[in-house]
């Protein structure tokens, strides 16, 4: 696929994931909508398989491979979720696969990722190149490297949330959206696009990595250090070749989120949604609260990216 992808190759990734992903929950909270005065749908992928929305893109790219890329084997770098995703869909399609992964990765990501047969490789995310690191691997065994969200057939798997999310609640007002590297906001973007035209599409990051605002607004590929942030699902360094055009024509504004801003909506969410929703995916919602004059009487689509996060540090987090 050399061109863009559309949102047609996203009604094509959706009859992919069929039978295999998960058609998760849309929750809403009268709580929330009484407070923001705004009526709130919650697209809730922490409840996916593998705990997150990668499974969405990992699925429908790896189930696209050639016999030669199945039968040699799959290499992807990650700081957990795109790491799970990958594993699961490899041993459900019966192809090796070797994961990248940070030092200071969350251990249930990592357990989880060797659990599903996947062999990793650790190295130090503030020191080392991942990229480099999985070009390096696939060079040297002959694998096909599927980077987090660079990736067409990764972005319209991913894009499958927001379609599913369109199908059950119809038109919105806005759609606010979690961003790391912009795989799901890309796909959203797309369907958004075609399914409530007038909706607005917000991307929402770590207030201690706006890579993606300053790119939006500068209207060219920063690149940043690793940030420091709870949400280590969007500790990315810059948006990808694919996603940054798509965020540039479909996308209305990147907001950001402060990490005490996280922690306040996920001890919202376990206390009376009970929802378990790691930092990263608490982004979108973090920035529905703070666009909530904006939006009073609308409707809004929030986007709970993922829930996977040791229980230990989610009780610190809480309670700190």
């Amino acid at each position: 696929m050399n061109h863009l992808p559309t949102f047609d190759d996203v009604v094509a990734a959706s009859k992919r994931l069929e039978g295999h992903a998960r058609r998760t929950p849309v929750m809403t909270s009268r709580t929330v909508d009484e407070a923001l005065e705004t009526q709130i749908f919650f697209k809730c992928e922490n409840l996916q398989r593998t705990g997150a929305f990668k499974f969405r893109g990992a699925f429908n790219t790896l189930s696209r491979f050639s016999p030669e890329q199945k039968n040699a084997g799959v290499v992807a770098f990650s700081s957990g979720n795109h790491a799970q995703a990958i594993a699961l869909s490899a041993r459900l399609l019966g192809i090796p696969a070797t994961i990248v992964m940070p030092e200071d990765a969350p251990g249930a990501k990592v357990t989880a990722t060797r659990a599903y047969g996947a062999h990793v490789v650790m190295y130090d995310r503030y020191t080392e190149d991942r990229e480099g690191i999985g070009r390096a691997l696939a060079e040297q065994h002959g694998l096909t490297l599927v980077p987090p969200y660079d990736h067409p057939d990764v972005i319209c798997g991913q894009g499958t949330a927001a379609m599913e999310l369109f199908e059950e609640v119809g038109s919105l007002d806005a759609l606010f959206v979690c961003l790391g590297g912009g795989g799901l906001l890309s796909g959203s973007a797309l369907v958004a696009r075609a399914m409530s035209p007038d909706c607005r599409v917000y991307g929402v990051e770590p207030e201690a990595g706006n890579d993606g605002q300053q790119s939006f607004r500068s209207g060219r590929i920063v690149h940043i250090d690793t940030p420091r942030t709870i949400a280590d699902g969007a500790q990315t360094q810059h948006l990808g070749r694919i996603t940054f055009p798509i965020i540039q024509r479909d996308v209305d504004d990147i907001l950001t989120a402060s990490d005490n801003e996280l922690v306040a909506c996920m001890s919202f969410m376990a206390e009376r949604m009970k929802l378990v929703a790691e930092p990263t995916g608490c982004l979108g919602f973090a920035a529905a609260r703070q666009m909530a004059a904006e939006f009073r009487g609308k409707r809004v689509g929030v986007i709970v990216s993922g829930g996977n996060v040791d229980m230990a540090r989610f009780a610190e987090l809480l309670t700190s």
